[in-house]
Order: C-alpha cells, then structure tokens, then sequence
C-alpha cells in the first residue's frame, strides 16, 4: 500500500465529464489498495472569469474579499469530484482549506504555507476513504481564507504530500510529462522518464510551463517525488513508465552523462536600458534598490565597458508585465541614478539551456554562442548559473534557437521516435 496524492488541473477538472474521468482515474489507484488524497484546481477559465467579476465590481478591490471569491472556484470542483466519486462506489469526502486546515500567511492573493494539521485527513484515509482537496486556498492566523497565487494548486498537492508524508504527489496536466523542450517548436523533442530538483526548478523559472516554480522548489526541500503525466492520455515509454519523475540526483544513476537536460524559451521577459550612468561606487546601487524595494524581479545585468566622459550603460532585463512599474520607479528616481536616456525593448526572448552534467563538463557556453553565431543570431545578454546558462535574444529568432540548440546538444530523438 502506498500514500499517493493526485493533483488534476483545471483542464481536467473543466466539465462534468472530465471530472468523471478524473474520478476512474482516482478509483483505479484507490481499488489498488492505495490512500489517496486529491487535489484539485478550479475549471479551466473558472478563476479568470472570478477575477473579473472582482474587478468589474470595484478596480479597488480588497483583497481579503478577493481570496473569499475567487477561492469559489476549487470549493466547486472539490464537491463535484466528492459526488462523481460517490457515484462510482468510492467512498469520499470534500475537505476545504480551513477544514483540515491549512495555515497559511497573511499575505492575500500570494499567500504562503505554513503547516497543515493532517490529524483527522490522515484518520479518514486510513479508514479507506478518499479526501478531495480543493488546492490554491488556506486559512490565515485571523482565520480569514488565503489563495496562493496563480498555478497554487501544484503547491497545494506538493505541501499536502509533504505534510501526509507521502510516496508520491502525481501532478496530472494536459502534457505527458517534461520534454527536452516544447514539442510544438522541435516535434523531434523527447520525453524526460526523469529530471532532478534542480533542473525542473531551472526549467520552470526560464520559461517551462509544466509546473510552478513554487512547488518544485518545495518538493526540493521537502523531499517529495513528483510525477508529471497527462490526465487526457495514458501514454507511456518503452520500459512501461508514465510521465516524468521529478527527484533528486540520487534516483538518477547516469547523472554523470547527462549534459544537457533540456532547453527552454521565455518570451516573458522585457530589456531596459539606462544610458551614460556615471561610473562610480555606488552607482548600480541606486538603480537596483528601488526596483527591489517597488517587488520588481531583475534577472540578467549588464554594465558595459565604461565610456571616456567617466559614464557606462547598464542593460538588465525585468519580466514584461512588471516593466510599466519598472519604467515608472526609473523615471521618479532619474536625479539619484543620473542616467541620460531610459531605452526598453519587449522584443525579446530569454534561451537557456539546462544540465546537471554542466558540473562535469567544459564548453557548454562555448557549444551554444557558437551555434547561434552560425546562425546570426545575436546575443544582447548572458546570465549562467552551475547548472543553466541563458542568453537574450530578438523574439522573432526564438524558434530557431530553440531547434539549433536541441540539434546541437544531441537531444533530437531518432526519426521513428519522433512524434
């Protein structure tokens, strides 16, 4: 017997149907003797459509409300899923953040958790009852209800496995699992049977979509093995294996031959330039602290070399929808800074390639500047990490700096495995 949670997005919850289908599913791993908890996203758009409604209400809405409404959503589909359960024989019941409960902080609308009372969850699973868990939402210090944030049902499911201490958290989405990089740009791309913490959490922060940063980085602490697998499809590789296991190095045995990992592409991102900043201690300072202080992320930097009047330019980039507000912060703070010109480009991608193996290797760099060299495309900035290096380029070549790369790091599967 095994402890599994099972997390279902919001297009697998989007529909009666669909929640039929995500309650087989449920009682398949449930007949296999297992304890099973569910965590479960609103439908697909459901959020969308309550965020609105808070909006067209009032532009200044509070956000304590906010959490009330657009927590609805998860409530729903948590019933609904309870019900299609009972309907099929499972024994099931709902168990809404505050029930359990979930702490969280008190931060409305980007809420953190803090500890999970799994108590009586764990009495009711090991009575052979399924426990259906609405995700995205918990309770305050002052008892008010809390979201997490976009995408904070994947944190859900992981804090959850974390705190009922369990075998496995299967994270069910529209994808099969983690590819080398997104099939619709390389169809020769291949699926991953595993990835490390570390790349999942490099993967996730440069633009894969497969899972929220946030809850890679606490199954990273937490120790929690996490699979990735389509809720739509039951496809599986030549060794019979469903999805992508995302755990620690350790599970991975050819770690050292492992390279390159996979690459990903963010078109998310926005370059900003302040011209002629005078070259002296303490110059850099004055343009990076008020954006920290204003909760603008900055992520690539680059202080060219500096110009004979005693001046240099300084390039860094911000993510695009946090780049009026960064704009804004530059501009109020012009004197301090003592720049000539604000200069942003949106027509810009980040591209990063991601391994492990880049521990072991030399030349990962030196592989990619010269396969985009080959290729023209040029390169306004470079960011590297142990394990990651991303380069920013013109959005209009980010597809064919995706291809190359895959091509020139070896990740292209055989013609007959391609898709």
């Amino acid at each position: 017997m095994a402890r599994i949670v099972m997390k279902f997005g919001g297009t697998s919850m989007a529909g009666i149907e669909r929640i039929r289908n995500v309650a087989n599913r449920v009682k398949a791993e449930w007949e296999a003797g297992n304890q099973v908890a569910v965590v479960v996203s609103a439908m697909a758009g459901e959020t969308d459509r309550l965020v609105g409604f808070c909006r067209e209400a009032s532009p200044l809405y509070d956000l304590r409300e906010y959490d009330t409404v657009v927590s609805a959503g998860e409530q729903v589909t948590s019933g609904l899923l309870a019900i299609a359960l009972q309907a099929i024989g499972v024994p099931a019941r709902s168990w809404l953040g505050w029930q359990l409960p979930i702490h969280t902080s008190s931060a409305h609308a980007s809420a953190r958790i803090g500890t999970i009372d799994t108590t009586e969850l764990n009495a009711s699973l090991a009575d052979g009852n399924v426990a259906v868990i609405p995700g995205f939402q918990g309770l305050a210090e002052d008892n008010r209800v809390t979201t997490l944030g976009r995408g904070g049902s994947d944190t859900s499911a992981v804090a959850v496995a974390a705190a009922m201490k369990a075998d496995r958290c299967d994270i069910y989405t529209d994808v099969d699992g983690v590819y080398t990089t997104d099939p619709r740009i390389v169809p020769r791309a291949r699926k991953l049977s595993k990835v490390t913490y570390e790349e999942m959490l490099e993967l996730a922060s440069v633009g894969a979509k497969v899972l929220q940063t946030r809850s890679v980085g606490l199954a990273m602490k937490e120790g929690v093995r996490v699979r990735v697998l389509s809720s739509l499809e039951d496809n599986r590789d030549e060794e019979g294996h469903r999805g992508t296991l995302i755990v620690g190095e350790e599970e991975i045995n050819d770690v050292e031959r492992q390279l390159i990992t996979g690459i990903a592409a963010d078109k998310n991102e926005a370059k900003v330039t302040l011209t002629n900043v005078p070259d002296r201690p303490g110059a850099v300072g004055h343009i990076f602290t008020p954006l920290a202080e204003a909760g603008i992320n900055v992520d690539m930097i680059v202080q060219n070399v500096a110009h004979a009047t005693g001046s240099t330019d300084v390039t860094f980039t911000v993510p695009r929808a946090e780049l009026a507000r960064a704009l804004d912060v530059l501009e109020k703070s012009k004197a301090p800074i003592g720049y000539d010109a604000l200069i942003h480009d949106t027509k810009v991608a980040k591209i990063s390639v991601v391994g492990v193996g880049m521990r072991s290797h030399a030349g990962v760099a030196a592989t990619m500047f010269e396969t985009l060299g080959e290729r023209r495309i040029n390169i306004l900035a470079i960011t590297t990490s142990e394990i990651k290096v991303s380069v920013l380029i013109h959005e209009d070549e980010t597809e064919l700096a995706v291809r190359v790369l895959h091509t020139a790091y070896g990740l292209d599967a055989p013609e007959d495995d391609a898709a």
